[in-house]
């Protein structure tokens, strides 16, 4: 398998994602005539039958395909990052690659009726006690002394030890900062309640302190939301739960003009 088969998988689908959510057309085909536009106009030119060779290959058929570092770089640069080795330096490539091992040890244990280990775990010498540790520390499943589990959104343990997962909250709203989980589809009125989405109920937060924000920790790592002269910045991309508007990437520009510029800055939350 090639060093880098994960990371170029998760890399072809967030491009697709976005090239998803910026064209008009819905079609596969469709989408990757619109990036085939973007890039051309905005980065290096590339092919949509390129793109489209590459996806089928690694993502629909996980089998490697040999990319050029350049395109690679390009297809980095249009999601925001600066080089490929970049991106690879993020912890979601790491954790996709867990996820993607995780999800293969799942479907052999629903598959078969004696547990047969994947070949990367006899290599490694993990037993069962140790792959059920690796599957808590990925998907946040802890069970305490006192036999109450929490969990963060994912059931593979209860799959593989035959527990059955506990109830989760279905719902979420906005509170102003970030969002708020409930199970209860009605709260009061005025307040919208939407269906639980785990991503942004984990990573989607407004920066409350935009005078924290500089060039060095905010440019590539926040997006922003411009309603009547009004910026408020975000840790990630979405929509303003506010106004309703889809949010862009911060620009160096923004930043300046709208963050603070003390030099005395902290990190953006994560």
């Amino acid at each position: 398998m090639s060093k880098f088969l994960s990371e170029k998988k998760k890399l072809l689908e967030d491009v697709y994602e976005k090239a998803s959510t910026e064209a008009t057309e819905t079609s596969f085909s469709g989408i990757l005539l619109h990036l085939e536009r973007i890039l051309k106009d905005d980065f290096e030119p590339l092919s949509y039958k390129s793109f489209e060779n590459y996806y089928k290959a690694i993502v629909e058929q996980d089998e490697d395909y040999n990319i050029k570092r350049t395109v690679l770089d390009n297809l980095s640069r249009y999601i925001g990052y600066d080089t490929f080795k970049d991106y690879c330096s993020e912890w979601r490539t790491v954790e996709y690659s867990i996820q993607q091992a995780i999800s293969k040890i799942v479907i052999t244990i629903i598959n078969k009726p004696i547990l047969a280990m994947p070949e990367f775990m006899k290599q490694n010498g993990l037993g069962i006690m140790e792959i059920t540790l690796l599957i808590c520390l990925v998907t946040g499943n802890v069970v305490f002394s006192n036999n109450k589990k929490v969990n963060n959104g994912s059931f593979t343990l209860g799959l593989i030890s035959g527990m059955k997962p506990n109830d989760e909250k279905k719902y979420m709203y906005w509170d102003g900062e970030r969002y708020i989980a409930t199970d209860s589809s009605y709260i009061k009125p005025g307040l919208d309640i939407v269906a639980m989405n785990e991503h942004l109920f984990q990573h989607f937060k407004k920066i409350t302190r935009k005078d924290t924000l500089t060039e060095a920790n905010a440019l590539g790592r926040t997006w922003y939301s411009k309603f009547y002269g009004n910026v408020e910045f975000f840790t990630d991309d979405g929509i303003d739960p506010e106004n309703g508007r889809e949010l862009r990437k911060s620009t160096s520009t923004i930043i300046y003009k709208y963050a603070g510029k003390s030099k005395d800055s902290v990190e953006v939350e994560e």
